[in-house]
Formats: C-alpha cells, sequence, structure tokens
C-alpha cells in the first residue's frame, strides 16, 4: 500500500495544537486499568496534560466505568487474575458502546500469561496500542525482550505493526524508542511518522513509557483519528521531556519536572517545537 504523504513531509502542526487544546479544554475523563507500579505516576501524569483520570479496575464495576469514560487505556504491566477478568470487561464494553481503547502490551512476547491475555484483548479491536519494539514483536507472535527491556529498534517491528493494522483492526500502532514511531492505517493507505523527541530519562523512571500509553488515551479522547491522536500524544510527551530534562538534575528531579512541563507546555509551543516527518520507510 502507498503513503497518504511523501517521505519526508512534515506532520502538520496545527493539528498538534488544536489537539492539546482540545485536551486542556474538553479534560476528557480516561479510565486507567494499569499496573500497580505506575499507577500514580500515570494519575498524576494525566492531570498534569489535562484530563481526568480514574484508575478503576476492580470486576462489576470496569465494564460500568468504561460506558462512561472518554477514552480508555489497558496496561499489562501487573496483570492480577482480578485484573485480567475486569480487563476483558472493559475491552468488551468498549467494543460494545464505540469507547476508544489503548492496548498498552507491557513484557507481551517474554512471559506466557499476559502474552496469551494480550492476544485474546485484540478481539475487542484497540484503537491504539502502544509499546516498545519487542512487544509490538511478541504481540504478533515474534520472540518479544527481556521482560520490558527492549531488544529490538522500532524499525524492526513495522510487519509486526502492519500485522496489527490489518488482520486484527488497530487503527494506529505507537512504537516507542529513540525515536518514536507512529504507524496508522488511513482511508488511502498506510502511513508511519518519526517523532525525534524526549530523553534518556524518560528510560530511567518507572512509568515513563507507560503513562505515555495514558496521554495518548486522553488524545485519543479528544480527537476522531487515532493516528493523529497517537502522534500529537507522543510529541506532546516527548516534547515535555526534553524541557523538562533541562531543568532537571537527574532522573528524580526529571519526573517532578516532567508533570510540570505536562501542565505548562502552551498548545502554540507544541506545534512550534513539536517536529514530526513521514518515516522513509516502504509498508
Amino acid at each position: 500500500m502507498t503513503h497518504t504523504v511523501a517521505p519526508g513531509s512534515p506532520f502538520p502542526s496545527d493539528h498538534l495544537s488544536t489537539a492539546l487544546a482540545d485536551l486542556k479544554r474538553q479534560r476528557p475523563l480516561v479510565q486507567c486499568l494499569t499496573n500497580a507500579v505506575v499507577t500514580n505516576f500515570t494519575a498524576n501524569a494525566l492531570l498534569a496534560a489535562g484530563a481526568a483520570p480514574a484508575m478503576t479496575d476492580i470486576v462489576g464495576e470496569s465494564g460500568d466505568f468504561a460506558r462512561i469514560a472518554d477514552a480508555v487505556l489497558i496496561n499489562l504491566g501487573t496483570p492480577t487474575p482480578e485484573q485480567r477478568e475486569a480487563m476483558v470487561e472493559a475491552a468488551a464494553v468498549c467494543q460494545e458502546t464505540g469507547t476508544p481503547w489503548v492496548l498498552d502490551p507491557v513484557a507481551v512476547g517474554s512471559l506466557a500469561v499476559r502474552t496469551h491475555l494480550a492476544r485474546d484483548l485484540l478481539q475487542f479491536k484497540p484503537a491504539v496500542v502502544r509499546g516498545n519494539a519487542s512487544e509490538i514483536i511478541g504481540l504478533c507472535g515474534g520472540a518479544g525482550g527481556r521482560g520490558t527491556d527492549t531488544t529490538d529498534q522500532p524499525g524492526d517491528a513495522l510487519d509486526a505493526a502492519r500485522t496489527l493494522l490489518t488482520d486484527h483492526g488497530v487503527q494506529a500502532v505507537a512504537i516507542s524508542g529513540e525515536v518514536d514511531l507512529i504507524v496508522g492505517a488511513t482511508d488511502h493507505g498506510e502511513v508511519a511518522w518519526h517523532v525525534p523527541h524526549g530523553h534518556r530519562y524518560l528510560t530511567q523512571v518507572t512509568g515513563g513509557g507507560c503513562a505515555l500509553g495514558a496521554v495518548i488515551a486522553a488524545c485519543l479522547a479528544v480527537q476522531a483519528d487515532p493516528v493523529e491522536a497517537a502522534v500529537a500524544g507522543s510529541v506532546l510527551w516527548e516534547v515535555a521531556a526534553e524541557h523538562a530534562a533541562a531543568r532537571a538534575n537527574g532522573p528524580g528531579s526529571f519526573a517532578v519536572e516532567l508533570l510540570d512541563q505536562l501542565n505548562s507546555l502552551a498548545p502554540e509551543a507544541l506545534a512550534s517545537q513539536g517536529a514530526v516527518t513521514c518515516a522513509e520507510v516502504a509498508l
């Protein structure tokens, strides 16, 4: 299939500013079924970005809450038996009601229980899948990485991303790495966007990737196009990380500063600083 835009073309900067402005104005309700290690940081990141978090992951409630949420994040970081049941419950309601949701397949491909769960959850059609390259590969039958650590580069996961788009109805795949890659399905084909931002401190703070999935879910709540939502969420996260790193003395102060930057970053600044280009890759 062919790109909808030529390789090297810039992502429309006004779409970035609009996404952030809409996020802060609408304050979407984002339900997070996420892991115990990152719950607090994820909730604070959503608040800082302008969304309203709800960490509702109890069996019997998760589906009910998914009916009123504007978007849902399902993150497989610490999938207890009860949480696994709650995740299936919420995902099924999302498919029934059309609530957009994000799947974050943490450590999938390297651990059996979560790998089977993630593949089962695909039947409920997540709008966006976000993970590192090894997790995306593992989700599609590959070996996966070393636990939560990737052993692959984003470009290595392109075939797996395309499988998610064509075989599972996923609309966008956000592959995290030194340069993030957003691969998406459009009416005219498939496209990949490079997001050349971020900072190494994101890999030294627990939740640096998991909270990104929540921010993408928040953007998904206010943007009709899942590809644009994934790009906007990734750019917001990575540009805020660059600003935070410039002011931080190390990973500890960076984590606090990241929340401040998510809160203070203006839509106009995101548009002017969030350079994104169409990747020169064959899809």
